[in-house]
């Protein structure tokens, strides 16, 4: 006769009744007697950030990590079972200020800089040893007692050892980049600060005209997502290779942009999922609704982006010193300074081709299928611009404010919610 199982199983006794047993008995070290001397296989887990306690994702991440070191274990592989700490970075930094009540980096250096570094490393201790239990609690089975940590003095000394034979080999050499850069913290991001800090936000995007030279009244039409990054426009960037239309609006002024674009309905279908959608935020307009609401717009011709290629036009900042800088702004290409050159001079259609795997740098869709490039704001135009021979203009200081030669916008801040109003001549 089968007997009915139990339903009222108590799992949390359970696992705490095979924990005291694997303790009691030891049977963590009798798996690594049993495999000692045996061919070695090698783990290194990558290591969790020590700046707060775990999350459900570190627990998933783990339990993976350890199917694999059992099922070696139960091979015969001899492992050393060592997993770390990352304790260096935004996220203890981060966590630590908010301790501290710092908005700034300016509250940091006053504090002192050892102190603080300080503060880091108590951070760091407490919760590695909070995270150390909640790992044991799992049944991840760990060299607990030889745990590596990324502050330390031996992997610290390593990394400038390293640094110290790029350098003597001639592999370290000083240039300009752009990066992901935090204004309130002065420093960098990482690519998993971003990857995990992702998340769907509101701002302002705009739509701007720039003067064809020597076309009376016709504009090639780009939009933006990034307002402030106009302000050191140098170039603008077509598809050769798709369809643009021309079009005539009630004011008589003409405009070229993707003819995809014309009724193309951006984020429609984010809108419609309402997947991370902004509350209050309406729904898109499609250009030719902006259009019909200021007279209507008359369609005269479609053209092949080809032939908007090389178009000279006025941007919208050509008044700022900065686009003024011969070479380039703060950093100075030295070749173009002795050729004269200028953003404002440079300021031209291209087509930039396809990525390093072999997608268009430009579609129609989002936007107006006409990129507005600024080789001192993105990595895709700084690439660009150093392929092509453009000219750099990086606008913003360590506080993601502008610099003194960009007018009335030297010392307002890029990212303040606050002082979100654009001024395009």
């Amino acid at each position: 006769m089968i007997k009915k199982p139990d339903t009222n199983v108590d799992f949390v006794s359970i696992e705490h009744k095979v924990l005291d047993f694997w303790t009691k008995e030891k049977i963590f070290e009798k798996r690594r007697q049993l495999n000692q001397g045996k061919p070695k296989w090698s783990f290194i887990d990558g290591p969790i950030t020590a700046n707060n306690p775990m999350g459900v994702h570190h627990a998933w991440g783990r339990t993976l990590k350890d199917i694999f070191n059992r099922y070696k274990a139960m091979k015969g592989f001899e492992l050393r079972y060592q997993q770390g700490f990352d304790c260096q970075g935004l996220w203890v930094e981060v966590e630590v200020e908010k301790e501290l009540g710092f908005k700034s980096k300016k509250d940091i250096e006053e504090y002192g800089i050892e102190r603080f570094v300080n503060k880091c490393k108590e951070r760091v201790k407490k919760f590695s040893k909070i995270q150390t239990e909640q790992s044991k609690r799992l049944g991840y089975w760990m060299d607990w007692e030889n745990s590596y940590f990324t502050m330390s003095d031996e992997n610290n000394f390593t990394i400038w050892s390293f640094l110290k034979k790029l350098f003597e080999n001639g592999k370290i050499y000083k240039g300009s980049d752009v990066v992901p850069w935090s204004g309130r913290s002065g420093t960098s991001y990482s690519q998993m600060e971003i990857i995990e800090g992702r998340k769907l936000v509101s701002h302002k995007a705009v739509f701007v005209r720039f003067p064809i030279v020597d076309k009376e009244n016709e504009y090639i039409l780009v939009w933006t997502t990034t307002p402030w990054t106009l302000t050191s426009n140098v170039i603008a960037a077509v598809n050769a290779n798709i369809n643009y239309v021309k079009v005539k609006a009630s004011d008589g002024s003409i405009y070229y942009f993707a003819e995809e674009n014309l009724n193309f309905k951006r984020l429609e279908k984010q809108f419609k999922e309402k997947k991370q959608w902004i509350d209050g935020v309406p729904k898109l307009k499609t250009i030719a609704q902006i259009f019909n609401e200021r007279g209507g717009f008359e369609v005269l011709e479609t053209i092949k982006g080809s032939e908007l290629v090389g178009l000279k036009y006025i941007g919208p900042y050509d008044h700022l010193d900065a686009q003024n800088e011969i070479g380039g702004y703060p950093f100075k290409d030295e070749k173009l300074k002795k050729k004269n050159i200028t953003s404002s001079t440079q300021h031209q259609v291209i087509d930039p081709g396809k990525d390093n795997i072999g997608n268009d740098i430009v579609v129609a869709g989002e936007g107006t299928g006409i990129v507005h490039m600024a080789p001192g704001c993105g990595d895709i135009d700084s690439k660009i611009g150093k392929k092509l021979g453009f000219v750099s203009i990086a606008p913003l200081d360590k506080e993601s404010k502008f610099t003194e030669k960009f007018g009335w916008l030297a010392g307002k801040s890029a990212t303040d919610k606050k002082n979100n109003s654009i001024d395009i001549k």
